[in-house]
């Protein structure tokens, strides 16, 4: 029995991982050795849709060209910093559930209200713990993923909303004409 749910939830998390496989990350820090061991680590969970950079003044052009599902954003860096960047994308995506998970090795509790005030997700604390890493970017991504069912769900709905409401205003009409033929 226990052999049997081992295997069921093997397969469940080989499903999800391969689900959140397709998602995209961008990945902002501005040390190159912290993007190539977070590539490195998401590389070998096999998440193959990664785009990274160390330069903070490029984040909102590679949101628009990659649309990512998830960002992790270093805090302290050169030209702008991860704050700047928070308030900026949170601007622009105010309509769209974007997961941002602050990277930092300051713990100070000024500097993560500050992010949450600017719209971080969550926070990932340096140096980084690997399973930690892992988890965190995982829950995102199924909220996520979540967030994208429920916005296509709720277009679908709207559509046939719509269909529907246009069925019945041209059967007012067909109705209204008849009546007045019928009256005249």
């Amino acid at each position: 029995m226990e052999t049997e749910q081992l295997h069921m939830d093997t397969t469940k998390w080989k499903s999800e991982l391969a689900a959140y496989a397709k998602m995209k990350i961008l990945i902002v820090d501005d040390e190159p050795a912290n993007v190539a061991l977070l590539e490195d680590m998401l590389g070998e969970q096999g998440y193959a849709h990664l785009k990274s950079t160390t330069d903070s003044r490029c984040v909102r052009e590679l949101c628009d060209e990659f649309d990512p599902d998830l960002i992790l954003l270093d805090l302290f860096m050169p030209h702008v910093d991860g704050f700047a960047v928070l308030e900026s994308l949170r601007a622009d995506r105010s309509e769209v559930y974007l997961p941002i998970i602050v990277l930092t090795a300051d713990v100070n509790e000024e500097t993560k209200r500050r992010a949450l005030h600017c719209g971080a997700t969550d926070f990932l604390n340096k140096p980084l713990d690997h399973i930690e890493v892992l988890l965190r970017i995982r829950n995102l991504l199924e909220t996520r993923r979540i967030h994208q069912l429920l916005d296509n769900r709720r277009a679908a709905l709207e559509d046939s909303v719509h269909a529907r409401t246009s069925e019945l205003q041209a059967a007012q009409a067909a109705l209204e004409k008849v009546q007045g033929k019928a009256g005249g």
